[in-house]
């Protein structure tokens, strides 16, 4: 029996409301204890460990915390794939998706449809590229409003695909050309919400922290309640991953 209970603790993977979910290790050399969290989309368990620390050790841990981890994975909304005749989430809205195999390939919105066609097969990922063209045209207007009212020259800004990150703002390293990258999922939530991130990471090309002094010009250049966004996000973040994963 002891030695099945070892297996048990040592087994990468861990079950979770009746689904195998896999246990992932990420060394990092600033890491000073284990950091457990499941990632957004439910799909992993993620262990950030120092780079003395044994992988046996953080895999038990894991499974000694299967309670809580059950508890947040049967709080994610589960992956509906967008499909014909269903909805897209849209700035905060939602897009009926108008679906005929002989109209344009390319998604066209016309009041609350996006009408779109092409072969069935290939829907998800249109309808997934057209959401990301359309986040990088808002993310770069955004960037062009703070910018200004941060009185700052504006940056490059991409797209970003994390599982966990709404933004970040690199320092440029040796080039010292500093860059902005935004969650493409942020598309679909509203406005105030996704400016008010483009906001913070403006805000942290003259703050490169939390200082008071960031949020006092984070509060200057957005034009929202920051908190309002912050609850948004927090009550509602995990859903922007359920279509498209």
């Amino acid at each position: 029996m002891i030695d099945g209970l070892k297996r048990v603790l040592m087994d990468p993977e861990i079950n979770l409301n009746g689904e195998c979910v896999p246990i992932v290790l990420r060394r990092h050399s600033a890491a000073k204890r284990l950091t457990l969290r499941l990632a957004p989309d439910g799909q992993a368990v993620q262990i950030t460990l120092p780079r003395w620390a044994r992988s046996a050790d953080a895999i038990a841990f894991a499974h000694a915390r299967q309670v809580w981890l059950a508890g947040q994975h049967a709080r994610i909304p589960r992956r509906t794939r967008p499909s014909a005749g269903g909805d897209l989430r849209y700035r905060g809205d939602a897009l009926t998706i108008a679906w005929d195999k002989g109209a344009p390939r390319r998604p066209l919105r016309e009041g609350a449809q996006l009408r779109v066609g092409g072969a069935i097969e290939g829907l998800e990922a249109r309808l997934r590229r057209w959401l990301e063209r359309e986040a990088l045209g808002l993310f770069e207007s955004d960037l062009t409003d703070y910018a200004r009212a941060a009185k700052l020259q504006p940056v490059p800004i991409g797209l970003s695909r994390a599982q966990k990150r709404w933004g970040s703002c690199s320092d440029g390293g040796q080039s010292g050309q500093r860059r902005i990258r935004i969650n493409w999922r942020l598309v679909q939530a509203p406005d105030f919400v996704r400016r008010s991130v483009v906001a913070h990471e403006v805000a942290h090309l003259v703050h490169f922290d939390h200082s008071p002094a960031f949020h006092a010009l984070l509060g200057d250049i957005y034009e929202g309640d920051i908190g309002q966004a912050d609850r948004w996000l927090k009550d509602n973040g995990r859903n922007l991953y359920t279509a498209f994963g």
